[in-house]
């Protein structure tokens, strides 16, 4: 399953990097797109080379952001033993994504892994993206969206500060990401980081839309982010206890119950506990 919290990090700061794994995120973005001067890009890239040689952590997902055109030194750091994936920024088209993975084909095979190992993540934040969101989501490689509000309201002259202005465009990558049958999004990221009431009330916003996840740009965003996609225990026994009662009844044959509120229940309100189930096994709530 994919993570909760992503934490973006200069690709230039080693120091960042190396203390990363411990500010509490799933998953760590190594960033060489807009955290790196034009004049840093070289040295990021040996920097989060040798912080990809050096990681040891089980469990900890990590990905690159790449630039726009990648350059082949930025796919040379694309270690498939070492990273989970890539996060593509400015995505115009899937036919983009498409040569991507041709060149990533082609460093698998190099490397004796299976093809398609090494994910993609791309960032929706163009205009031509949201036009093409259904082709974007049904590449192969492709795992989950994310929507990136700062440079999409730039290109559309929308306020990023505007939450309210998005919900419309929010949704239409929630509901690209469910046809396409991948992981639900990533919500967009926060500037702000001072301001964490503002950050906490928007990210259970997003949880509720049916985003999944939430990049940080700072670890005191971290803790936020887990704990909104992280369902109560209460709600966790709850779903385990309707998921089972909805089991037994369909083994008896019948296709719908009641729960414990005197409540109808059918496959549709199960499948929202199921979902619920295994976000909370992502959070390590249950096994």
């Amino acid at each position: 399953m994919s993570a909760r919290s992503f934490l973006f990090v200069p690709g230039d700061r080693a120091d960042m990097l190396a203390g990363a794994r411990t500010r509490g995120a799933d998953a760590i973005i190594a960033d060489l797109e807009d955290a790196v001067a034009p004049a840093q890009k070289g040295v990021a890239r040996e920097t989060v080379s040798a912080w990809l040689r050096g990681l040891e952590a089980p469990g900890l997902e990590a990905w690159v952001r790449i630039n726009p055109v990648p350059a082949e030194s930025d796919l040379a750091i694309a270690d498939p033993a070492r990273i989970t994936g890539l996060m593509v920024p400015k995505v115009r088209a899937a036919e983009e994504l498409l040569e991507l993975s041709g060149s990533l084909d082609r460093i698998e095979t190099a490397a004796g892994v299976a093809a398609g190992t090494i994910r993609l993540l791309p960032i929706v934040e163009t205009p031509q993206a949201l036009r093409a969101l259904d082709s974007i989501a049904g590449v192969s490689r492709v795992c989950q969206l994310m929507i990136g509000e700062l440079d999409l309201g730039a290109e559309l002259g929308v306020d990023p500060a505007d939450a309210d202005a998005f919900v419309p465009l929010r949704m239409e990558v929630v509901v690209a990401s469910a046809a396409a049958g991948i992981e639900p999004p990533l919500g967009p990221v926060s500037p702000n980081y001072r301001n964490l009431d503002d950050f906490a009330a928007d990210t259970r916003r997003l949880a509720r839309m049916g985003f999944g996840s939430r990049p940080a740009i700072h670890p005191a965003q971290v803790p936020i982010i887990n704990e909104a996609f992280t369902p109560s225990p209460e709600a966790v026994e709850r779903a385990q206890r309707l998921v089972a009662r909805y089991e037994a009844a369909h083994a008896a044959g019948k296709g719908a119950i009641t729960d414990e509120d005197g409540q109808m229940v059918d496959e549709a309100v199960v499948r929202v506990a199921r979902r619920l189930l295994r976000t909370a096994r992502r959070g390590g709530l249950v096994p």
